[in-house]
C-alpha cells in the first residue's frame, strides 16, 4: 500500500463520471391512474463499496463505486401522487417508439 508522502499532488485526479445504468437494467414505469411515463421518485436502498481518496488538502474525491445490492422500495407517481397505481412496464414495451 502506498502512503501519501510530502511530494504527493496536492489535488486529488478528477473522479470518474458517475456509474449510469445499462440498457438491459433500465426499468420504466407507467401511472396507471394518470397515464404518466416520465415523473416517479423512487425510493431505493443501495449497498455499495467505493475507493476514498483523500488528498493531502483533506478533499474527498469518491471513486470506483461498486453496487453490490439494491432494492426499490416504492415508486410514487410525481404527477397525480399516486403510488399504488405504479406499474413496472415489460420490456418491449418501455421504448413507446
Amino acid at each position: 500500500m502506498v502512503g501519501v508522502t510530502a511530494d504527493s499532488p496536492a489535488t486529488a485526479p478528477p473522479a470518474d463520471p458517475p456509474a449510469t445504468t445499462a440498457a438491459a437494467d433500465v426499468v420504466r414505469y407507467r401511472c396507471a391512474a394518470c397515464g404518466n411515463l416520465t415523473r416517479f421518485d423512487v425510493v431505493t436502498t443501495r449497498r455499495t463499496r467505493a475507493f476514498h481518496h483523500y488528498s493531502v488538502g483533506g478533499e474527498l474525491t469518491i471513486e470506483d463505486v461498486e453496487v453490490l445490492d439494491e432494492s426499490v422500495e416504492g415508486v410514487l407517481c410525481r404527477w397525480c401522487g399516486n403510488g399504488d397505481a405504479v406499474e413496472v412496464l415489460a420490456p418491449d414495451t418501455a421504448d413507446p417508439s
